[in-house]
Order: C-alpha cells, then structure tokens, then sequence
C-alpha cells in the first residue's frame, strides 16, 4: 500500500469534520428569528449603504422671503431668538424676510412690531389674528373688522387663521365653530378691500385622523404628542373641513387666501392641483411639509412647474441654519434618498430633492411673496 493514501485519508477524513462542524448557508429563515427581533423602534437608526450623492446648500441660489414662522411671535408658538442672532443667521442663509405669522392684535402686536419690525426694516412682517373670546358676542363681525382695521394701521400684513377654527373653537354651547360661518364672512371681505392676504391651516396630516395603531405611518409622533389626534366622532372628518374651507374660497373670489402647508393635503397632490384649478384667488406655501412632498418628488416637481407663480417658500420649523439647508437641499439639488428636517419625527422615510429650475425657484423663494405683499412696498 502507497505510504501516502492514510495521511490522504485524514487530511480528507479532517475536511470533512471541519465542513460539518460549520453552519452552512441556507435559504430559509431562523426558527427563532421572531424571538430575536426585539431592538425598540425608538431605538432603531440604521445607516443607510445606499452610496447617493451629497450636495450640502450652505446659502439659498436667490433671496428667500420665509412666509410661514413664528420665531418670536406674541403667542409663544416659535422659537425664542434674540433678534440680532436671528437676522445674522438670515444674512449668512440668504434670507431677505421672515413672516412671522401669530403676531395677535393689540399690545401683544404693537409689542411684535416694536421689536422686530421696526429695528430691521425689510426684515420681519407680522399678521393679526382673530380674538375667539369675542365669539360669542352679537357685534362679533363688526369687532373683528374693526380690531382687522386697527392692526393693519398699526402694521400687520395679513390675518393668521390656526386650525383651531373648525377643530377647536366652540361658542357658549358647545358647538364648534366651523370654517365658513357666517360670521367670518365680513371679515374675509375687509381683507379682500384692504388688499391683504388670509393665511389660512386647515386640518393637518392625514394620518391625524386615523387610530394611533401599527397602520398609522405618524405612529411615534402620534404617542408623542396624543393631544395632536383628530380620530373620534368628536371631530369633523378631513374631508369636511377641507369642503368648509373651500366654500370660504368660493364667497369670497375678491380675497386672497394662502392654503398653509401645501394646501392642507399634501398627502393627495392631485387634490393640491384641484385646489388651484378651482380658485384662483387660492396660492399656496411648503411650511412643515418637507418630509411628505420630498418623498413623491416627480409628482410634486410637476406641480411646481405647473403653478410656479402659486408657490411660496415656508418652513413653521422654527429658525434653525440646519433646517433651512435642508429645505434648500430639497428645493435646489437632485439628490436622493436623505433625511427631511424633521426626520424621523414626522415618519420613517427619506426624501428626494426637485432639482427645481432657476426660474422657478426664485418665484418660490421671493418673487411670489413679492407680489403679494408689494403695496406695502414702500411703507
């Protein structure tokens, strides 16, 4: 026998065992994979492999005018900024004008406009708001044209309508007041004869209005703040509210009304594009809708280049230089697949830039707001 064919035999005998001995690849999954899967969503953040192109926008292309925050306002809803800081971070983004859009009425608004607007012409605009406590009140049209009169004296550029109206605010009964009472009507045509404009939220996300459970895509924003659900026979449907509002454009042609946060549904592009078709007295803005229209960014490019003298640049995302860089990012660059401002607060996904062209973009970030605001030009 060849002295050779036993070492061959354990060498092969050897190869055998380790190959057993190691956990082969296989096609099916673990029996205990379900068992295992046990990371706390809140816990998870995976990196992305997806090897994409980054375009970092320090500065915006154009001049941006800001029509959507509240930084500073007279209602405690924004960031609180020392105004030179905030006008130093303007200068460093290319940002001319913020509006600041909950300014009230009164003191509180004389105070917003002392401070703000008065030190950096050119820089700060406020809106007046409605006075709710005064609902009740059998002269109540009539003291809201006139409050409406005294805060455009004083300086307001336009009147803020929060969601409160249709899901908050009730008269002495109980009974919600909705969009279009009657009520209001005086008060949307003094702003037509004076010339300003009615910025006006209506609603929220759509998943607000659906049960905070596993199908819910806002489900960790929703536990986080419970109060922001709108599920429940107490409150009006979407689609009701949307309809009170859109009876408000219809009765009043000669009033410019502002549809905040992407019209209010920017979940249903389509029903945006509607929107527009239908009123022509109707613009709308991008305000804290970054993360839903960056994720269907053919659909809403088209939108874009379809009405580019109906779109305005808003954030509601407070001041941050951050923030801002990223909705330049978004508006400015093709590139894919990176995380909203907000991201993941407002869901699990990433976003797509428009890539949106020049001319459009100086429309969106100042060229429309101009219009709107251009007889106050020179005050």
């Amino acid at each position: 026998m060849n002295i050779q064919t036993p070492v061959l035999c354990l060498t092969l005998f050897a190869a055998a065992l380790a190959s057993a001995q190691q956990s082969p690849i296989g096609y099916k999954p673990a029996a205990d994979a379900d068992s295992k899967k046990t990371i706390l969503l809140k816990d998870f953040h995976p990196q992305s492999a997806l090897h994409a192109a980054v375009h970092e926008i320090p500065r915006a292309k154009f001049p941006v005018i800001d029509v959507h925050n509240h930084t500073n306002d007279a209602r405690g809803i924004g960031d609180r900024v020392e105004p030179k800081e905030l006008v130093a971070r303007m200068d460093a983004l290319n940002i001319k004008t913020i509006v600041i859009l909950t300014g009230g009425w009164g003191d509180d608004l004389r105070k917003l406009i002392d401070t703000m607007v008065k030190p950096y012409p050119g820089r700060f605009m406020v809106f007046e708001q409605i006075d709710w406590s005064k609902i009740d009140d059998p002269n109540f049209s009539q003291l809201m044209v006139r409050q409406l009169d005294d805060s455009v004296k004083r300086g307001a550029r336009g009147l803020k309508i929060l969601k409160d109206l249709g899901l908050g605010v009730r008269d002495k009964s109980g009974k919600l007041i909705p969009v279009d009472d009657p009520r209001l009507d005086p008060v949307w045509e003094e702003c037509g004869r004076l010339g300003i404009p009615v910025f006006i939220h209506v609603a929220d996300p759509e998943a607000f209005f659906h049960p905070i459970d596993a199908s819910n895509e806002r489900y960790e924003e929703l536990i986080e703040h419970p109060d922001w659900s709108l599920y429940g026979p107490q409150f009006p449907s979407m689609e009701d509210l949307l309809a009170q509002r859109d009876r408000v454009f219809a009765k009043h042609p000669h009033t410019t009304f502002v549809a905040l946060h992407f019209g209010s549904w920017p979940e249903n592009v389509d029903f945006v594009e509607q929107t527009l078709e239908t009123f022509p007295n109707v613009m709308i803005e991008t305000g804290a809708r970054e993360g839903e229209l960056g994720r269907q960014p053919r659909r809403v490019r088209r939108l874009f280049l379809k009405y580019p003298d109906r779109i305005m640049f808003g954030t509601d995302e407070g001041a941050a230089e951050e923030m801002y860089r990223n909705y330049f990012r978004w508006l400015e660059t093709e590139d894919e697949y990176f995380p909203y401002a907000q991201y993941p607060a407002q869901g699990r996904w990433m976003i797509y830039g428009l890539g949106l062209p020049d001319e459009v973009l100086k429309k969106v970030y100042h060229g429309n707001a101009e219009k709107l605001f251009a007889q106050f030009k020179k005050q």
